[in-house]
């Protein structure tokens, strides 16, 4: 018997008042690909991702994350799905008013199990995954790069452990050279800890060098998934345009 997949969406509709976002879509995402979720503005690409991830309830359809309806389950349960899931912001959401050291230690410590002693061997371990520093750890986010607040939001969100990792518009806003390397970790973090990622973004290049697979949301719908190569020559105006345009962009 084949295992669940990591993520399943299942005739998810969404609707704002009168207006519809997405209609019908149904979506599945395997353990270990590298899923780019991809589509013009207001196509609701932030909202499925706020879906899977439990902040905002589709109007119909259902989402299973590792064989579960969160929506059907209980407390507990629930609560290690949201372990097994990290998720990185666009802007990172770091607490501005606490440390470094304190935001990667935030879900570390609400899971009251832990001493300090263990805490801070953990936050120094998450440090050195994105490359940066114990003594980085005293610093505030309003000290920090857009490059550092990127990694310190990406320690914070592989903090648990996690095996999937949503992240949204995660190169928004850095240089190219940032970009490039924040890709890059972001990579090979992937590989070392066996990640399954789900990532909104409108950057191509990021897209082509982490993800393995690509949907497309156009006209309200999921007008393409699979595999990069396919959907990137899946003959449809949206996909055309977008691929294109972006590629001149790197010209």
């Amino acid at each position: 018997m084949s295992a669940a997949p990591i993520i399943e969406l299942r005739g998810i509709s969404t609707r704002f008042g009168t207006q519809f976002i997405h209609r019908d879509i149904d979506m599945r995402v395997e353990a270990g690909q590298v899923l780019g979720l991809v589509g013009g503005s207001g196509s609701g690409k932030t909202t499925l991702l706020r879906q899977m991830l439990g902040l905002l309830r589709p109007t119909a359809g259902s989402i299973r994350l590792f064989g579960l309806d969160p929506g059907e389950a209980d407390l507990l349960i629930r609560q290690t799905l949201r372990r097994r899931l990290g998720v990185l912001f666009q802007h990172g959401a770091l607490f501005s008013a606490l440390s470094v050291f304190d935001n990667i230690a935030f879900p570390l410590r609400e899971l009251r199990c832990l001493d300090e002693d263990w805490i801070r061997r953990l936050v120094d371990l998450k440090l050195d995954m994105v490359e940066l520093t114990a003594e980085h750890g005293r610093l505030m986010p309003a000290e920090l790069s857009g490059g550092m607040v990127k990694r310190v939001a990406l320690a914070r969100a592989l903090a648990l452990e996690p095996e999937l990792l949503l992240l949204d518009e995660p190169t928004a806003g850095l240089d190219p050279e940032r970009s490039q390397n924040f890709v890059n970790l972001v990579g090979v973090l992937q590989q070392a800890l066996d990640l399954t990622v789900v990532m909104v973004t409108h950057d191509l290049h990021t897209l082509t060098s982490l993800a393995t697979h690509i949907a497309v949301l156009a006209d309200q719908r999921l007008v393409a998934c699979g595999p990069r190569q396919e959907v990137m020559a899946v003959d449809h105006p949206f996909i055309r345009g977008f691929f294109a345009a972006k590629a001149g962009k790197l010209l």
